[in-house]
C-alpha cells in the first residue's frame, strides 16, 4: 500500500460549498484516494509515508474544467495548439469534461459517425489521460437520424455525455427533447449550448429552448461569447433547477450578474465553471482560476466558496469522485499560495484581491505531477515535494 502524508498545510478548502473549509493540517494518502484529515497525529500513527511539507500554504481539490472542447490526445485543431491540456494542468486543472468534440477535423455529422466519434474520443482519452488529466471525452453531439438503441449502445461502451445541444443539426426543443429523454433513461449528463452562436454551425438558444428541453447543465449561460439577455438569465434561475455554467470565454457583466444574483438566492450550489475552450475566443491555460478569481475579487463571492464552484459543485452535477477532500474521494489536489510580490498572505487571500494564486503542486490519483507550476508566479513559500 502506498502512502503519501500532507502536513504542515495552512488552509484546507474541501471543495464542499455547504462547508468550504475543513480544520486540519494533514492529508493521508492512500493507494490514490484521500484516507483520513488530521491535525499532527497522522505523522505519528504513518511514519512509512512519503512526505510533502506544505510549508503553511493551501490545499483544494483539483479543479475542473467543466467545458472543453477537446478533439483527440493533447492537441486543439481550432487553434492549432499542442500541450494545452497539459498547460491546464500547470493551472490546477485535474479533471476535464468534455462539451462536444466539435473541432475534429471532418466531424462527421450522420448517427454512424456521430456514435463512432464518441466512442472514440471517450476510450481514448480513459485509455492515455495527457499528463494524467481525467478528461472525460466522447461527448455525443446530437444528430438527425439517432435513436433510443443508438444511446443504449452508447452507454454500453462507455459513453455518457451529450455534448452541448446546438452544435449539431438537432438544436431545437421539438427534436432535442425526446434525445434527452432517452440519454436520461439511459444515465446520461446533458449540456445545452445557451445564447447566441459562438462557432459557424451552432445555434441561437433561449431560455424557452433551455426549459423546454431540460438539459442537465445550461451550457455557459454567460455567452459562448454572445450571452442571453439578463430577463433570460431570471427566467433560467427562477423557473429552472438546472447547473448553470460560467465561463471564461464569455460575456463578463453576465458572468457577474449570474454570481451576484447566485449569492443572494443561494443559489451558488447550482454555479460550476468552465473555459469553453480551444475556441475561436483561444485557449485559457489559467481560465479556471481566472473564474475563480472573478467572482472573489468583482462579484464579491468569499473564495473558498468560489473554489467549491470549480470543484464540488461540478462533481457533484457529473457524479465523479472527486472535487471533494474526503475520505474515501480520489486524491485530486493542489498546493497554492500567494504569489511573490502580492499583497496577499495566502491563495484565498490572492484570489479576493482579484490575483491568481501560485501553484506549488498539482496531485492526481496521489501521485505528484506539477512541482512547480510553469504557467503562474512563484510562490511566497516553497512547498517541499
Amino acid at each position: 500500500m502506498s502512502k503519501l502524508l500532507i502536513v504542515n498545510i495552512g488552509c484546507i478548502v474541501s471543495g464542499d460549498i455547504a462547508s468550504p473549509i475543513i480544520p486540519g493540517t494533514e492529508l493521508l494518502i492512500e493507494d490514490a484516494v484521500i484516507a483520513a484529515v488530521g491535525n499532527g497525529e497522522l505523522a505519528v500513527l504513518h511514519p512509512d509515508a512519503a512526505v510533502i511539507d506544505a510549508q503553511g500554504t493551501t490545499v483544494t481539490p483539483g479543479l475542473f474544467d467543466s467545458h472543453c472542447h477537446v478533439s483527440g490526445g493533447d492537441y486543439g485543431f481550432r487553434q492549432k495548439t499542442l500541450d494545452f491540456i497539459d498547460s491546464a494542468l500547470h493551472g490546477g486543472v485535474t479533471t476535464m469534461i468534455s462539451a462536444g468534440e466539435a473541432h475534429y477535423p471532418g466531424r462527421p455529422k450522420d448517427p454512424a459517425g456521430a456514435k463512432a466519434l464518441a466512442v472514440l474520443m471517450s476510450k481514448s482519452y480513459y485509455n492515455a489521460p495527457p499528463s494524467g488529466v481525467k478528461v472525460h471525452g466522447g461527448a455525443l453531439i446530437l444528430e438527425k437520424g439517432l435513436t433510443e438503441q443508438d444511446f443504449a449502445e452508447l452507454k454500453e461502451q462507455g459513453v455518457w455525455l451529450v455534448g452541448e445541444i446546438g452544435l449539431g443539426s438537432i438544436n431545437r426543443p421539438e427534436t432535442a427533447a425526446p434525445m434527452v429523454e432517452w440519454a436520461h433513461r439511459y444515465g446520461f449528463k446533458v449540456q445545452m449550448h445557451t445564447g447566441g452562436t459562438s462557432i459557424p454551425g451552432s445555434s441561437t438558444v433561449t431560455a424557452a429552448d433551455v426549459m423546454a428541453t431540460k438539459p442537465d447543465v445550461v451550457s455557459h449561460i454567460n455567452g459562448g461569447p454572445t450571452a442571453i439577455s439578463l430577463a433570460e438569465v431570471d427566467k433560467i434561475m427562477d423557473d429552472t433547477a438546472f447547473a448553470m455554467e460560467i465561463v471564461q470565454c464569455g460575456n463578463p457583466k453576465v458572468a457577474d450578474y449570474v454570481a451576484r444574483r447566485a449569492m443572494e438566492q443561494d443559489q451558488l450550489a447550482r454555479v460550476i465553471f468552465g473555459n469553453d475552450s480551444p475556441s475561436g475566443s483561444g485557449i485559457m491555460a489559467l481560465g479556471i482560476m481566472r473564474n475563480i478569481s472573478f467572482a472573489a475579487s468583482v462579484s464579491g463571492i468569499d473564495p473558498a466558496v468560489a473554489v467549491c464552484m470549480a470543484t464540488g459543485n461540478t462533481a457533484k452535477v457529473y457524479e465523479l469522485n472527486t472535487g471533494i477532500i474526503a475520505p474515501g474521494r480520489e486524491a485530486d489536489l493542489v498546493l497554492m499560495d500567494a504569489p511573490l510580490g502580492s499583497v496577499a498572505d495566502n491563495a484565498l487571500d490572492a484570489f479576493a484581491y482579484g490575483d491568481l494564486p501560485a501553484i506549488n503542486g498539482v496531485i492526481i490519483n496521489g501521485q505528484v505531477r506539477v512541482k512547480k507550476s510553469r504557467n503562474t508566479p512563484p510562490a511566497k513559500r516553497a512547498v517541499k515535494l
